[in-house]
């Protein structure tokens, strides 16, 4: 029996060959993490037997364990049927159109939680410093999440008070606005965020992560302050990729906090987290009357018929009809 990792004995390991094949493809680094996780499962789950040995009936026996005894999500469970689907196509290199007929788990579609204006308003003004300027920034712009914690300083264009989101979801870049009431909290921030930047620069430790090869192409350009993370973390941290010690970007999960954190302190019931700050965000520009296509826009959705999810919400009570109670 094969090991996991070694295939043959004068190949990369197995996990190896996912890992570099995904970096040649661009992907991200959590992309990287988890696709690796889930074909080193796959692999245990069959007694680590190769890939090349298994078949649908392996596949199928996997996704349904998932399903049936971790009870895992359904978006879960097409994360781990994508992961083996590079694995077979990008990385083994064999096509086995059988794996393209494996049903993917139905995502139930829920309406979003939306929070109303006083709502939010409750939620923001229990916030301050960093993570009350991010989830404003969230609210006002539309960002997702990771699009607001990537921001880097050339992103940002003042004078035209707009926010240029690069690789955003789907690998898009997109326009947003930058709030009015923003631009001076935005301003002061940076004021101190560059003097962090002189003092990474002192310790030589300002070098950030370039996206794909521009570090080669542009070899200054990781210690240039335009490039700089808007939202740093507090310290130095190993890349995982390269292993060189730099400063990253805001740990996601610090704002999560501030915003659960807000929200519990507001008495309100809602399970709101960041990402019902971007819902609310559309919500409210329909509300005012914008066009949806315009709305689309904004938040980066490859297909309006993501953003119609917010007409719905629109809607009091079902359907916007009112109840023979109340007539």
């Amino acid at each position: 029996m094969q090991s996991v990792n070694t295939p043959s004995s004068n190949s990369p390991k197995l996990l190896d060959q996912v890992r570099d094949r995904i970096r040649v493809k661009h992907y991200s680094i959590r992309t990287e993490t988890q696709y690796v996780q889930w074909v080193r499962r796959f692999i245990l789950f069959h007694g680590k037997k190769h890939p090349r040995d298994m078949g649908a009936p392996e596949v199928e026996a996997f996704l349904t364990h998932l399903a049936v005894e971790g009870h895992v999500a359904a978006a879960t469970q097409n994360q781990a049927l994508s992961a083996l689907l590079f694995l077979y196509k990008e990385v083994l290199a064999i096509d086995l159109p059988w794996l393209n007929d494996v049903t993917r788990a139905k995502r139930p579609q829920r309406m979003p939680v939306v929070l109303t204006r006083d709502e939010v308003h409750a939620v923001l003004d229990r916030m301050a410093g960093v993570y009350g300027l991010m989830a404003r920034l969230l609210y006002g712009t539309g960002m997702r999440l990771m699009e607001c914690v990537r921001l880097r300083v050339k992103d940002v264009d003042f004078a035209r008070r707009e926010i240029l989101i690069r690789d955003g979801k789907g690998a898009k870049d997109r326009v947003t606005m930058l709030p009015q009431s923003l631009v001076v909290p935005l301003q002061s921030h940076l004021q101190q965020r560059r003097m962090l930047f002189d003092d990474d620069i002192r310790v030589d430790k300002a070098s950030v992560y370039m996206p794909d090869a521009l570090a080669r192409k542009y070899p200054n350009s990781p210690t240039e302050w335009g490039w700089q993370y808007i939202f740093p973390s507090g310290s130095y941290s190993a890349d995982p990729r390269s292993g060189a010690e730099r400063r990253h970007h805001l740990d996601e999960k610090l704002l999560q906090r501030a915003v659960k954190k807000a929200v519990q302190a507001s008495g309100m019931v809602k399970p709101a987290t960041p990402h019902t700050l971007r819902h609310s965000f559309a919500t409210h520009l329909l509300e005012a009357g914008y066009d949806i296509r315009t709305v689309q826009e904004l938040l980066g959705h490859k297909d309006v018929a993501t953003t119609m999810i917010y007409t719905h919400v629109l809607n009091k009570g079902g359907r916007g009809v009112t109840s023979p109670l109340d007539r």
